[in-house]
């Protein structure tokens, strides 16, 4: 991660300088493996780094198949409970990197290559907006936000990539993934530059419109309500005072988008309130790289990022400051509400007992972690990365209140233990890594796939390097 990041955020905001996972099937999406809890299954790819893909033929299943290593990708899970992979950035056949726009499909433990390109830096073919076309595939690209509605359609928003005429840079368009084709539903085809200024478009708070857009941007985070409106919230991007880390809130239901709550100004602080308290003025500050679930009621849950917390923040909208405050969002009261953690950025964990909950236990500040909710409304966290880049391995669960930390280690840069391909045991664990992608089936098992091991001096690597391992996780 690291280098690409602060990269692609000088490009974008002029300054020092991707996911809701989704949730659903399981049924056909996973293998039969046996019934072990709390511990880590290593299902499939490769236990080394920077490993190509094996495409065979396009959509043609086969063992052999596997999507090559890659961070930030899109995934979500279709209502026969098969897994889906779409983009990211990682390994090319011939030992480069670059942007996918790869479609995959995973099945009863087996991939299958279902469209895009096998090639890096693929343009879109966008078609007619609004028309579904077995042609459309959206182009190239990692860092972009993702869904899955209720009916099990994919949504993809924005990232950085490439656009309909083969320029890359930071992208703004909408698109839906359903019965095997894309439609190009709303956005610009083209990427942030002089011929579109990437600016979002915010009309009045709490107002839909034909013309509102939350415009180009990454790293946004996302949630799928149960009525099928998508959520999606800050991230860095372009608003009309600049280019930056924001917080604003939008809906998109029924067609259009509302600017819901938040600020259209960038570099903001956050609004906190009374802790446990829902109120019109409270806020999360700008940042990106967030964690989300849904819960049962249809609240939007908020964790972490990269970003600032209150006006005493002392990091003052440096990129250089993640949180660990987690907030819920009520959709009937349009209000926030900060559920706990600190109120600035970059302060310490707490991780008591291992298997044991405690009001004083949480999480340390992360970004770009990978989380999702089981089948008794659990919320669990895993992974990501630190101030220093360096990544964690950390497996925490958030029940009744309070945060357990599960498993992994205290420490950041740890490398996995792989054990024996397809057994479960209690000594296997994923190496240190952020940016992953992942499922969870209908036993609210996780499902996890590559990433990048981060800045890690203890890794040897002497840059990010990204994986391909598929494994599985049983609460």
């Amino acid at each position: 991660m690291g280098t690409s990041i602060k990269t692609c955020i000088l490009v974008f905001t002029g300054m020092a300088l991707l996911a809701f996972i989704g949730c659903g099937g399981g049924a056909t999406g996973s293998p039969s493996t046996p019934a072990v809890h709390n511990e880590w299954t290593w299902m499939g790819g490769s236990n080394t780094i920077d490993q190509p893909g094996t495409y065979g033929t396009q959509g043609t299943t086969s063992a052999h198949n596997t999507p090559g290593a890659r961070v930030w990708g899109c995934s979500w899970t279709d209502q026969a409970g098969n897994f889906w992979l779409f983009g990211g950035f990682g390994a090319t056949p011939h030992n480069g990197q670059g942007d996918f726009n790869d479609l995959w499909q995973y099945t009863n433990g087996e991939w299958t290559w279902m469209g895009g390109s096998n090639q890096a830096e693929q343009p879109g073919a966008y078609g007619t907006m609004g028309t579904a076309a077995p042609s459309n595939i959206p182009g190239a690209r990692w860092e972009a936000t993702c869904w899955t509605d209720p009916q099990g359609n994919f949504w993809l928003y924005g990232g950085l990539g490439i656009d309909s005429q083969g320029t890359r840079g930071l992208l703004g368009d909408l698109w839906r993934y359903s019965k095997g084709e894309w439609t190009w539903m709303s956005g610009s085809n083209i990427a942030w530059s002089a011929a579109w200024s990437g600016v979002a478009v915010f009309g009045t708070q709490g107002v839909a419109s034909p013309s509102n857009t939350p415009g180009a941007r990454q790293w946004a985070s996302a949630w799928a309500d149960p009525s099928g409106n998508l959520w999606l919230f800050g991230g860095l991007g372009f608003v009309p005072n600049g280019g930056g880390n924001l917080n604003d809130l939008w809906k998109y239901s029924n067609g259009k988008w509302t600017w819901m709550a938040g600020s259209d100004q960038v570099d903001q602080y956050g609004t906190y309130g009374t802790l446990g308290m829902p109120a019109p003025g409270n806020t999360p500050g700008t940042r990106f790289g967030a964690a989300t679930w849904v819960d049962a009621e249809g609240n939007l849950w908020l964790f972490g990022g990269a970003g600032v917390g209150t006006s005493g923040d002392n990091c003052g909208g440096s990129v250089d400051c993640v949180l660990n405050d987690l907030w819920e969002f009520s959709p009937s009261l349009n209000e926030w509400a900060w559920v706990g953690g600190p109120n600035v950025s970059n302060q310490p964990g707490v991780f008591g007992t291992q298997g044991v909950a405690a009001p004083g236990n949480l999480p340390p500040p992360r970004e770009f972690a990978i989380s999702w909710a089981d089948s008794e409304g659990n919320r669990w966290l895993f992974g990501g990365d630190n101030l220093a880049l360096a990544a964690y391995n950390d497996l925490w669960k958030y029940s009744n209140g309070k945060w357990t930390w599960v498993g992994g280690s205290t420490q950041a840069c740890q490398t996995g233990t792989y054990g024996t391909l397809g057994t479960p045991s209690a000594t296997n664990v994923p190496g240190a890594r952020t940016g992953s992608v992942g499922w969870a089936d209908k036993s609210g098992n996780l499902w996890l796939f590559g990433g990048d091991v981060g800045l890690c001096p203890s890794s040897g690597y002497l840059s990010t390097a990204k994986l391909n391992d598929l494994w599985e996780y049983q609460p």
